[in-house]
């Protein structure tokens, strides 16, 4: 157990950060999977661009490695594209 007031309130910190972190990753896993389960292209087109800042703050944030987020946005965009 912690034994500094400092190291204290550096583990409330880190858990307080670690819900935020795990709220905004689990959103924007839940945007992924709807627009690739989408077949509407309008529809696709018009989340693209949503998800793509999601992925970006993520990345800015170190929540995920700045290179899964490119590879996200890629492929994601692959999908987009290869719709009718």
């Amino acid at each position: 157990m912690a034994n500094h007031k400092s190291s204290e309130k550096r583990i409330r910190q880190i858990e307080a950060r670690n819900e935020n972190n795990k709220y905004y990753a689990k959103t924007t896993r839940n945007a992924l999977k709807t627009l690739r389960g989408t077949t509407n292209k309008e529809e696709a087109g018009v989340m693209l661009p949503k998800i793509t800042s999601m992925l970006d703050k993520l990345a800015k944030k170190n929540i995920i490695h700045q290179k899964k987020a490119a590879n996200l946005k890629s492929s994601l965009t692959k999908h987009v594209n290869s719709l009718q």
